[in-house]
């Protein structure tokens, strides 16, 4: 036993006993001085390094699928025979290492060698290009080097920045305790490494599908042989008078982040319009800062519509926990010098105002190029789009989810670079089917909600657990069709979920 009273690991280079292993179940232990595990899948035994290489999530504490490991934080997934990451939101490969059986005994040997570069895809395009830098654009493009493409490879980002985390802008980053460092996905060498070529500040005005060739917004064009829209949405706009104050702040960019944070330094009350995933994540932030903070929203509940009431009130009661005020059932009628006036006709005091009511799908140039498009643009479940060599992915993507039976689009960060993932391999002629449980979560203090699957409508939601205790899980229906399930502090659970919803896809 170690000095805390925990049973203390093994060195897996001293061995194990392979009767000590459980199939199927990560075993926690050490190699050179670092955290491993170790896990039996039948007659082999893998280990590799503990932490997920997204967030460093306790892989010990997830799940074992098939001869892959997921993380129990944000179900990213690796190979346990290659250590490769395949599936986001994590992209670099985890470390292992050589194993051996003696006499019973499983013992770790040398570190292995990173997989071997893929060899280049016969008739791939001899030129991609990605319209839109974010989640899904950046996954595509990792995606295709990782698979071996060797072809011209573009990227065209609206954004003034590389592809960074935008889930941080709401999260620890805009509390102050992530720095700015931590947020690029990739250091700016990689794309000079690996060949992309990032066309940032800039917007594709025009496409057409037939000479294959994009027209950006300073008049030069570029052309391609197969095309991935990745043009995500921008935020809804609050029609109402004063929104358009310098006071007033929407969140999508690092800029906006930074913005927002800055306005922080000389206030004492903040406003959040809108009850959303984001609008609470950003109240959290505020609270965290040290400012007063409310929140006005037309529902009765927040969030009741996806989670449903059990859950919603949870979080309200969280929220309230912290500080926060809630004027519910309310709008926002007019923003003010300093105050915000309510349908209700209360007031609001506030030094500045974050407004976050839902995002639109940015549609434009997809419409304008003649494809097809409704609330989306259309997609098979190869995630190919009306015109040929043209693939869209991410949140203006509409696709067959076998899930609900239904057409879908979801503005989620990890289905958006899963979606990228996919596309890329099938302008590389993999024919693979986008059947991933949409999956997110979103952080409150302490607190992180799971969500797996897709429930935009349902008619009844199964409570296992009290909320309240920070420990449950919530199962939608519609008739007989388990459409979702969202978890509190059950990441094993999630995990399970996703791995149900796959295999009944499958």
């Amino acid at each position: 036993m170690s000095e805390s009273g925990q049973p203390e690991q093994p060195d897996f280079a001293k061995g194990v006993a392979l009767s000590a292993l459980d199939e199927g179940v990560p075993l926690s232990g050490s190699i050179d001085g670092g955290a491993a595990i170790m896990v039996r899948k039948g007659a082999d035994v893998f280990v590799v390094g503990a932490e997920c290489t997204h967030y460093h999530g306790p892989l010990a504490e997830g799940l074992v699928v098939g001869e892959t490991i997921r993380c129990p934080w944000h179900h990213a997934c690796f190979s346990l025979r290659t250590g490769e990451a395949i599936r986001a939101p994590a992209f670099d490969s985890l470390p292992r290492w050589r194993v051996e059986e003696v006499d019973g005994k499983i013992f770790a040997r040398e570190r292995l060698a990173a997989p071997m570069t893929k060899p280049a895809p016969t008739r791939a395009p001899k030129k991609i290009v990605i319209v839109g830098a974010g989640a899904a654009g950046f996954a595509a493009a990792h995606r295709l080097r990782a698979e071996g493409y060797d072809g011209a490879l573009e990227m065209i980002g609206a954004d003034l920045l590389a592809p960074y985390d935008r889930p941080n802008l709401s999260k620890d980053y805009l509390a102050g305790s992530a720095p700015p460092e931590w947020l690029p996905l990739r250091e700016p060498a990689w794309y000079h490494d690996n060949g992309v070529v990032l066309h940032l500040g800039r917007q594709a005005t025009a496409l057409d599908v037939s000479q294959k060739l994009l027209t950006l917004d300073d008049g030069s064009s570029v052309g391609f042989d197969a095309l991935l829209l990745a043009t995500g949405a921008d935020p809804v706009r609050l029609p109402i008078p004063g929104a358009d104050r310098p006071n007033v702040f929407y969140l999508r960019q690092l800029a906006d982040a930074d913005r927002i944070a800055a306005a922080c330094g000389g206030a004492s009350r903040a406003a959040v319009v809108g009850a959303s995933f984001i609008g609470l994540e950003v109240a959290a932030s505020l609270r965290t800062r040290g400012l007063a903070v409310d929140v006005i929203a037309p529902e009765a509940v927040p969030m009741a519509r996806i989670l449903g009431p059990e859950l919603g009130a949870h979080i309200q009661r969280l929220h309230e926990s912290h500080g926060v005020v809630f004027h519910l059932e309310d709008t926002v009628t007019e923003i003010g010098d300093g105050a915000l006036t309510l349908k209700s006709g209360a007031a609001v005091a506030a030094d500045f105002v974050v407004i976050g009511i839902g995002v639109r799908p940015n549609l434009s140039l997809a419409e304008r190029a003649g494809l097809a498009v409704d609330k989306g643009v259309l997609v098979d479940e190869y995630l190919a789009t009306s015109a040929p060599g043209v693939y869209a992915a991410g949140d203006i993507a509409r696709w067959p989810d076998r899930i609900t039976g239904e057409r879908i689009r979801v503005e989620h960060w990890v289905v958006a670079e899963r979606q990228g993932q996919t596309a890329a391999r099938n302008i590389l002629g993999f024919n693979e089917r986008f059947d991933a449980a949409p999956f997110f979560w979103s952080q409150h203090y302490d607190q992180t909600i799971s969500y797996v699957g897709h429930a935009p409508q349902w008619d009844r939601c199964e409570v296992s657990g009290d909320p309240a205790s920070g420990d449950c899980a919530v199962a939608y229906w519609r008739g007989a069709r388990k459409l979702a399930v969202a978890t509190l502090g059950r990441d094993l659970d999630s995990l399970r979920a996703e791995a149900a919803f796959e295999k009944a896809l499958g």
